[in-house]
């Protein structure tokens, strides 16, 4: 598979293809929405097993290769996903949407007074308790390379034989 960076095309295919790759996902509805020839953004959720959901959304300058910001939340809905009524990803995913349990996310926003994130800056995790503002640094995220792999990775790892 080509580097995802390279291009939309690349990384659509890479996207797209991870339902087939990894048995704990039930279903995807990550979609590209491109801004230019060379620049686009991906969002969406990842929904797993035991109803675990990925929220998602990525903004991608192919003309650099590079993940210019994200955001990555990992939470259980209060509601059963499969139920007819169950919000698209545009309702579920803001941080405002009340009917879920936030387990930890990921964003890209810089804190420079933070010293205990200066060793990753930008990237950093949130996590409970006072999971606003508990904030450990990320060494796994990056800008150059993708970072839905690792976080699909930690998922299956951590969160579902829990």
């Amino acid at each position: 598979m080509p580097d995802p960076l390279s291009s939309p095309a690349a990384y659509q295919a890479f996207i797209y293809s991870f339902p087939a790759r990894h048995a704990s996902i039930r279903r995807s509805t990550l979609v590209y929405v491109p801004s230019g020839a060379l620049f686009g953004r991906v969002e969406g959720l990842i929904l797993f097993d035991h109803a675990i959901i990925l929220c998602v959304q990525e903004f991608l300058n192919f003309e650099l290769g590079l993940i210019e910001g994200y955001g990555y939340e990992v939470s259980r809905p209060h509601a059963t996903p499969d139920a007819p009524d169950f919000p698209p990803a545009v309702q579920y995913c803001p941080a405002s949407y009340t009917h879920k349990d936030k387990l930890y996310w990921y964003d890209s926003f810089p804190h420079p007074h933070d010293r205990t994130l200066a060793s990753t800056d930008p990237h950093h995790k949130h996590i409970p308790p006072d999971i606003k503002h508990h904030r450990i640094p990320a060494p796994e995220l990056s800008f150059t390379r993708p970072n839905l792999p690792f976080l699909i990775a930690e998922i299956e790892r951590t969160v579902l034989p829990a």
